[in-house]
C-alpha cells in the first residue's frame, strides 16, 4: 500500500492510494469523516440577547462554527477524568459581549485558550440593531463526527477509482472525443488520440469520450476506452480548518491501525 500526494495544503489535499482494496479506501474516507475528533461548541451560557434570533437558534449557529483543535493539549469529555463535568482538560471556554448597530461575526469569539479559537474570523453569526446586544458564554469540547456532524474536520472527503484511458488501432484521431471531452485532457497526436500529461487523474470518468466516438459511426464498440484501476485511488480532502489536512489524513489513518490491532488481539484470545 502506498500514498502518494498530488497536492498539499493548509486545508486541502490530493493523493492517490496505491496497492489497496475499494474496501480500505471507503473505510479510509469514513475514518476522516467520523472518527477524527475536533473542536465544536457544545452548551452556551446566554445571559443577554435582544437580537432577532432566539437564544435555541443563536446557540445552534454558535455550534456550528468550526474551531481550531489541539490534539495533544486535551481530551475528549468521554475519556476525561472529570466524568463529563467539563474541565480545563477537556474544555474550552469562549465568551462574546457584542452591542449593535453592527454584524456579529465569528471573531468576537474571545477564547481563553489562543491555541483553540474559530478557524474563519469572518462568518456572520447575526445582525444587531442599535441598542441590541448580546452576551453569552460557550463551551466547547472535542467530539467525533460519528456523534453530529459539527465535529466533521471536513468539508469534502472523498475518492474515485483511478481512471485508466486507451484506444485500440481502430482510432484513426479525427479528434470527435477530444472535442467532447468536458475536461480537456485528450489531444490528437500523430494521427492517434493521446492523454496530456497528468490529464489521466483529472478524468472525471463520464465516458463521453466514448460516446462521440460511437457517435462517428465507428462500430458497434468505441476506439477509445475508459476503465477503472481497482487497486489505484484518487483521495480529494478539504478542511474547514479545525485540522491541518496532513492531520486529518494522519489520524484517520491512525485509527484504522488501532481498530486493527484491537480486531487482532480480540482474535487471539479467542484462538487461546
Amino acid at each position: 500500500m502506498k500514498i502518494d500526494f498530488s497536492s498539499i495544503e493548509d486545508n486541502s489535499a490530493s493523493f492517490v492510494l496505491s496497492g489497496s482494496h475499494i474496501a480500505f479506501a471507503n473505510a479510509l474516507r469514513r475514518a476522516m469523516q467520523s472518527e477524527v475528533t475536533s473542536f465544536a461548541i457544545e452548551d452556551v451560557k446566554i445571559y443577554d440577547n435582544t437580537s432577532a434570533l432566539f437564544d435555541e437558534m443563536l446557540a445552534h449557529r454558535l455550534g456550528l462554527i468550526p474551531l481550531t483543535t489541539d490534539l495533544k493539549s486535551y481530551v475528549p469529555r468521554d475519556k476525561c477524568s472529570c466524568d463529563n463535568k467539563g474541565c480545563p482538560q477537556c474544555t474550552v471556554t469562549l465568551t462574546m459581549s457584542v452591542e449593535g448597530a453592527r454584524m456579529v461575526i465569528s471573531e468576537d469569539l474571545i477564547s481563553q485558550d489562543p491555541a483553540v479559537h474559530p478557524a474563519v474570523g469572518n462568518i456572520p453569526i447575526v445582525k444587531l440593531e442599535k441598542g441590541q446586544k448580546v452576551v453569552l458564554e460557550a463551551y466547547a469540547i472535542m467530539d467525533r463526527g460519528l456523534d453530529h456532524a459539527k465535529y466533521q474536520p471536513v468539508t469534502i472527503c472523498g475518492y474515485k477509482n483511478y481512471p485508466l484511458i486507451s484506444h485500440d488501432d481502430r482510432c484513426d484521431g479525427c479528434g470527435l472525443c477530444v472535442e467532447a471531452c468536458p475536461k480537456n485532457i485528450l489531444e490528437a497526436k500523430g494521427g492517434k488520440v493521446a492523454v496530456i500529461e497528468g490529464g489521466d487523474v483529472l478524468c472525471s470518468l463520464c465516458r463521453l469520450c466514448e460516446q462521440a466516438c460511437l457517435d462517428s459511426g465507428i462500430g458497434e464498440k468505441p476506439a477509445i476506452h475508459i476503465n477503472m484501476d481497482d487497486t489505484r485511488f484518487i483521495f480529494s480532502i478539504e478542511g474547514d480548518g479545525s485540522l491541518p489536512a496532513i492531520e486529518i489524513i494522519t489520524q484517520g489513518l491512525l485509527y484504522l491501525k488501532n481498530q486493527s490491532e484491537e480486531l487482532l488481539e480480540a482474535l487471539s484470545e479467542i484462538r487461546g
